[in-house]
Parts: C-alpha cells; structure tokens; sequence
C-alpha cells in the first residue's frame, strides 16, 4: 500500500562501503527513533481520558473502515514525502505523519490489551517481535540476498488481506486465529522484502524512506503478534 521509489544506478549495494554503512546506521537511527516516538504517542493515547470514546466510535459500525480508508491515504501522502528528493524537512515530514496515523490506528487493539488483555501482554507481543524482526534482519545481512523479487506479491497479498477485512466488517463474520497467523507469516515477509531494500534498493539520501518502510513492517508485524496473542488471553475479538 505504500508506493516506493528505487534507482539501482545509485542505490546504496554500488555506494563505497564508508556511504553505504553511514546509510544503514542513519535507517536504523531513524527506525529505533520512530519506535520511540509511536511507543511514547500510544502510551499518552491510550491512557488519555477520551481514549475509551475514540476507540469505541473507531471502530462501532462501518467505523473502521473509514478509519482504513483514511489511514491509507495519509500513508501514501507520507511516503511520497518521505520518499522524495525535495527538503529534508519535508521527508522528515512523511515519516511524523506515518508515525501519527499508525499510533491512532493501534488505538483501539492496545486500548483492550492495556485495560482487558492481561498484565505482561503487550510487552510479549513486543518482545516477540523484535525477536522475529532481529532474526529476519540478521538473515538478510549475512545472506546478502536481494528478495526484492517479493514486492509484487506482497502487494497482491495486501490487497486480499484487506478485501477479507472489508468483508468482515460489511457481513459481520470473524475472520479468526487463523487469518491472524497468516498475516504474521505476511508481515515477516514485509520485514524481509523491507530490510532487503535497505540493502539492495535504497538511495544513500533515503535514509527517511527507509526507516518508514521498515517501521510500517515492523508495525504490522506487532499488531498481528498481539492480536494473535490476545484470542488466548481472551482479550480478543477476532
């Protein structure tokens, strides 16, 4: 869902080594630094006092997906932006943006963790994650393999997953334990076709790029860990 730019001719694999290492520390910065900043924004949105009445009018009715809808558009705008070679101020820009549209839609999902999910489960799912997400990246860095090649069907598998959601919202069926463990299997490939770009793809000056890309991963992947740990909690509604 978020469209990307490459130039191979001088992506960061034919940098000399010096570039393409000060490229990769400055993704990875930025990345650790988005992560800072979402889980600081969830915290204060969670525990706000209109947290209860934004999440129950998120997500009451046709709700979300007008939430969808809306988180879609601002994360194709925050890409361009980040993704582009204007100012540095404006892709600095696309990536606060990403960063806000995201905190807003894990609202609701946290918001029942925190209160109803059990003491402990967040920081599960989270641990989990970085877990899966270290695994995957040191695969990709001692392998050095280009899986760029998956772009084309993760977008495929994107839609899909999101004509199933539209369709659980429209006809009021649950789409269960199992939809979650596939998107789990989706969103580690994301991680992977991501860190492969920051390898293979990447411009040295697309540092803010790349951090939102693997951000937005790194996101997804979290929200289907949690989602899948909470139906055992019983905190869950899928």
């Amino acid at each position: 869902m978020r469209e990307q730019t490459f130039s191979l001719s001088d992506s960061a694999a034919n940098s000399i080594p010096a570039d393409r290492a000060a490229f990769i520390r400055r993704t990875y910065s930025h990345l650790a630094v988005a992560l800072l900043l979402f889980t600081g924004l969830e915290y204060y949105l969670v525990h706000a006092p209109f947290a209860a009445k934004l999440a129950s009018s998120m997500t009451g009715g046709m709700s979300w997906l007008i939430v969808l809808g809306l988180f879609m558009g601002v994360s194709y705008i925050a890409n361009k932006l980040a993704i582009s070679g204007g100012s540095e101020q404006m892709q600095y820009l696309g990536l606060g943006l990403f960063i806000i549209a995201e905190a807003i839609v894990f609202l609701p999902l946290l918001f029942i963790a925190t209160h109803f999910g059990g003491e402990g489960l967040i920081p599960t799912a989270g641990l989990m994650t970085l877990l899966l997400v270290g695994g995957i990246t040191a695969t990709v860095f001692i392998t050095k393999k280009d899986f760029s090649f998956m772009g084309s069907v993760l977008s495929m598998g994107g839609f899909v997953a999101l004509g199933f959601i539209v369709c659980s919202m429209i006809f009021g069926f649950s789409l269960g334990l199992i939809f979650s463990a596939v998107m789990i299997l989706f969103a580690g490939g994301s991680v992977l076709y991501s860190t492969s770009n920051v390898l293979h793809q990447y411009r040295t000056d697309q540092h803010v790029a790349a951090s939102l890309s693997l951000f937005a991963s790194v996101a997804l992947l979290f929200f289907y860990i949690l989602q899948f740990l909470m139906s055992f909690a019983g905190g869950g509604d899928d």
